[in-house]
């Protein structure tokens, strides 16, 4: 492996382009602190990391140091849940009702499991958002979804279900194991993957995890910018719209950095993890990694990636394209092929899979900037992992 310049961290041969990708996110794209990390194969080929550890601070970004990912933490719960039907303990075309009986109230009873993962389930908002004291009591949110009256006929068309997810998951995975989401998680995917993740982060956790908050796009002649469409900014300008209303189901929105809100174990939301550990958990879902345990059967693998939903979005606007938990490869999420599924995390983190090249990628960062999908920086790495893979084909 070949010393990173500019930043800490190695390389393999052949993958000096995402090294200096990386490097140019902080000297062009405003970068603060980040690090990504690369398994191809199994086998870590990317280990970088720089800046600092907190956006507002000067304490330099460590190995070991984890950041909020948002939501990507969307495509570890999804993992857990087709984990479950691996297993035979839950099956993707049975009611949800089938599970939890309370939630077949309200015009919910016909909503399946596979609605749910695909955000198809028609309740990505609540008429009485919860606070973020609300949102951390699993028995509270889980009540305020069952309740929740369908913006649409669940299973006939699709839209982002930024926060109710959380609740939609965690309670599915509570019903059927007996366990809270974080706890099953980090025994039954986090541990096995021996992956620096947390859904629920510990007390003795708390040290590693640095300060996140916005950044703006540089005002620089070299810097990607993006002009939203019409139509997305008016929605999320117009605070009745379905896609304002499904991104403040938390109200107001919840102090990322404070120690109570890490501890609390949202789905959809709050998982935390190291560049590394996000890569290692989806290496382990399409291969064994370092001579570890792999996760996903080739069939549960494809399962993963079938497309469920595409199309316009009820709440994102733009047309998405979802698997089962997953988004795919697609205009608003571009991953790394065709056949890759993955999740972002709202304005930075990004993790993803690529079972024909054998990549898995994960990257986080302090720094949030508006974008919901489509990240500049993340977008940079993987354009760079592409080119890394034509050269060393």
């Amino acid at each position: 492996m070949s010393a990173t310049a500019g930043v800490d961290g190695v390389v393999a041969a052949g993958f000096e382009p995402v090294r200096e990708a990386f490097a140019a996110n902080f000297a062009r794209l405003g970068e603060r602190g980040a690090a990504v990390a690369v398994y191809r194969d199994g086998r870590k080929v990317v280990d970088l990391w720089g800046g600092t550890r907190d956006v507002d601070g000067t304490a330099p970004w460590e190995p070991g140091t984890a950041q909020i990912v948002r939501s990507a933490t969307k495509g570890v719960a999804a993992a857990a849940l087709l984990l479950l039907h691996q297993r035979g303990e839950l099956d993707l075309d049975a009611p949800v009702g089938a599970y939890w009986p309370e939630y077949k109230a309200a015009g919910k009873e016909r909503t399946l499991v596979r609605h749910l993962l695909a955000h198809r389930a028609g309740v990505p908002a609540l008429d009485r958002p919860l606070t973020p004291a609300q949102a951390a009591d699993p028995d509270l949110g889980a009540a305020a979804v069952a309740a929740q009256e369908p913006a649409w006929e669940p299973g006939t068309r699709h839209g982002y279900h930024a926060q109710t997810y959380s609740w939609l998951t965690g309670e599915l995975i509570r019903r059927i194991t007996g366990r809270p989401a974080g706890e099953w998680i980090a025994a039954e995917i986090a541990a096995p993957a021996a992956a620096g993740l947390w859904l629920g982060l510990p007390e003795t956790r708390q040290g590693h995890v640095g300060r996140v908050g916005p950044v703006q796009a540089p005002e620089t002649a070299g810097a990607l910018k993006t002009r939203p469409k019409r139509a997305v900014a008016e929605a999320y300008a117009d605070p009745e719209s379905l896609t304002r209303r499904a991104f403040a189901a938390i109200t107001p929105a919840p102090d990322e950095n404070a120690p109570a809100y890490r501890a609390a174990a949202l789905p959809a939301s709050n998982g935390i993890a190291t560049a590394d550990g996000l890569a290692r958990v989806y290496a382990s879902l399409i291969g064994e990694v370092d001579g570890g345990r792999r996760l996903f059967a080739p069939e549960t693998m494809e399962l993963a990636r079938g497309e469920q939903s595409a199309g316009p979005d009820g709440v994102l606007v733009v047309g998405t394209r979802f698997g089962l938990g997953w988004m795919l490869h697609g205009a608003a999420s571009p991953l790394l092929s065709a056949g890759s599924f993955g999740h972002p995390g709202r304005g930075g983190a990004l993790g993803f899979a690529d079972p024909e090249s054998g990549i898995a990628f994960g990257y986080v960062t302090n720094g949030f900037r508006k974008s919901v999908t489509a990240d500049p920086r993340a977008q940079a790495l993987v354009r760079a992992v592409r080119s890394a893979l034509a050269e060393t084909a």
